[in-house]
């Protein structure tokens, strides 16, 4: 029986300079930076707040943190929490990790107690790097899941001296600035420490490319928590689908990217941490989006490639026609995680003199797997084309080894080199997302005789809102908790400014009122404040299925009609 080979129609779409297919993936991400440093050793690898550090300096820090990993018992496949904000220690905590071949967990800083725990429970990391700011909320696990290694960076620590400075001076708002940044720390080791250890063996090995680099926590297609494992191999394989994509923007001659999207995310991690990083480029940190911050660089150095989300993009826009700033020299924005709208394509170009183009992409596909051509030809309202080196299918998601008729809709399936091989420490769940070799995506797509793809419907219930992924069942666990809420059902509603808004329907415990803001505040103290429903509904009951099911569909119908009505 031979093997099944699809048709791919998209590549004929594709911007010229682009190929088909990639060229082997050796090595490992490690490689990533040290070529760079090799190539482009005194050009600027990181800006934070106008403070450089140059690829040299960054290989050399790297070589450093690895060795105070190693004599503190960081050995290869140890997983090792990573818990910060976009920030210079981030790159390099990520790739000493790597550089011992052991295990990078990325967190969300944001994660309340609970969250955080529930992934410790999973990966079980005995090492954590984290934020000053949020240290305590590793330190007070049980002790089941204490950790032997915990270091703690002090962002500001990586500042210019003058913004520090600034940062200590007897003003409130400085103040309130600085208690935002950092907290003191006992019982930790400084990051400053660590880097001052003694070299590593000179012998000592790195990873190799079928290596696991990284669990990357994602709802996933099923709404539970999980960690999607990614070797090396995967995450150099987007890296490089990523700069096929963009043959107009050479490696090293004076590239900019911004990192305004979380590093922690996947989206982040890949267009930031690895492909930036492997285009010899200078990368831009904010530690949060902050438009203002990002047009005072804009002015010095315009970003040629600029990862996004559509909110990014329409605030960044509204507030550079506010101050009267020109966002003229950004050549590239690619927006992902949710819909781009069209409307919002033409001023933003109009504005940049460069593209936007929507892209596409999962965690357990390291996430890259789709983007429209950075051409003329790009189709606004669609997820674009497969990537160089990926393969789609559609098929009939009820009988998903059967292909659909072309153009006809049904739920995508894909293969590449990017594409993960499990869930980790989970054989059952990863058995159910894989079809001979192909993964289920959970999107019902249709493929045009162009190859452009257009997301039509979602078999998943995971709500996409600002980018991030909330998995119904975590919400409704939470609001189920509140002494007055008998059960609850929790769906995304469209919404303008965010993809989708998290919307529930509770019925409420016989006899008890209700006070809805009251819930939402409780709802805060369980979950990350995107999850937090904005709106809840008081209902008689939910819909279910005949053995109980909630019918979350049937719930976003009722509850779309209360919303338009």
């Amino acid at each position: 029986m031979t093997e099944y080979d699809p048709p791919r129609p998209w590549i004929t779409s594709y911007a010229e300079g682009v190929p088909a297919d990639l060229g082997p993936i050796e090595g490992s991400l490690v490689d990533i930076v040290a070529t760079s440093a090799r190539e482009f050793p005194d050009a600027p690898a990181l800006q934070f707040f106008g403070r450089t550090t140059s690829y040299a300096q960054l290989a050399d820090a790297i070589e450093r943190a690895a060795a105070g990993l190693h004599a503190r018992g960081v050995r290869k496949g140890d997983p090792v929490a990573i818990i910060l904000p976009n920030c210079p220690q981030h790159i390099v905590a990520f790739y000493a990790v790597l550089r011992l071949g052991a295990v990078v967990v990325e967190h969300n800083p944001l994660y309340t107690p609970r969250e955080m725990r529930k992934q410790f429970e999973d990966h079980g990391a005995k090492h954590a790097i984290v934020w000053s700011k949020v240290a305590r909320t590793v330190q007070e696990f049980p002790a089941d899941l204490a950790v032997d290694t915990l270091i703690s960076v002090d962002v500001t620590r990586a500042m210019p001296l003058a913004t520090r400075a600034a940062l200590r001076l007897p003003i409130a708002k400085a103040r309130e600035a600085r208690a935002q940044l950092t907290e003191k720390v006992r019982g930790a080791i400084r990051w400053e420490e660590l880097l001052s250890s003694a070299p590593l063996p000179a012998a000592h090995p790195g990873p190799a490319a079928d290596d696991l680099a990284i669990i990357q926590y994602t709802s996933g297609t099923t709404g539970t928590p999980k960690g999607a494992a990614l070797t090396h191999r995967n995450l150099l394989a987007n890296a490089a689908q990523s700069r096929a994509w963009v043959p107009t923007i050479r490696r090293g001659d004076g590239v900019v990217v911004y990192a305004v999207l979380p590093m922690f995310h996947a989206y982040g991690l890949t267009l930031c941490l690895t492909f930036a990083m492997s285009m010899g480029a200078r990368l831009v940190l904010f530690p949060k989006f902050d438009p203002d911050m990002v047009l005072d660089v804009v002015k010095k150095h315009p970003a040629t490639f600029l990862p996004l989300v559509p909110p990014i993009a329409e605030r960044l826009l509204a507030r550079a026609k506010g101050r009267g700033v020109s966002l003229a020299g950004i050549e590239i924005a690619i927006s992902g995680a949710m819909a781009l709208s069209p409307a919002l394509v033409e001023p933003f170009e109009a504005e940049t003199g460069g593209f936007l183009v929507e892209g596409y992409g999962l965690s357990e596909c390291s996430p890259v797997l789709m983007a429209n051509p950075v051409a003329a030809n790009r189709v606004a309202g669609t997820i674009g084309l497969p990537l160089p080196g990926t393969e789609c299918r559609v098929v009939d998601p009820d009988e998903p080894t059967r292909d659909v008729e072309p153009g006809a809709p049904g739920e995508l399936l894909v293969r590449g080199p990017q594409v993960f091989g499990g869930y980790y420490g989970k054989p059952e769940e990863t058995e159910a997302v894989f079809v001979d070799g192909w993964f289920r995506t959970g999107d019902i797509v249709t493929i045009d005789e162009t190859g452009f793809v257009r997301i039509v419907d979602r078999i998943k219930e995971l709500i996409i809102t600002g980018g991030f992924n909330v998995a119904p069942t975590e919400v409704e666990s939470a609001l189920r908790q509140h002494p007055d809420v008998l059960d609850a059902a929790v769906v995304g509603l469209a919404s303008a400014h965010s993809g989708e808004e998290v919307v529930a329907a509770v019925v409420v415990e016989p006899g008890a009122e209700l006070d809805v803001e009251a819930v939402r505040a409780f709802a805060r103290g369980i979950l990350t404040p995107y999850k937090v429903p904005r709106r809840i509904f008081v209902v008689d009951e939910l819909p279910k299925s005949m053995i109980g099911k909630v019918l979350r569909r049937r719930v976003r119908e009722r509850l779309q009609a209360l919303v338009s009505s």
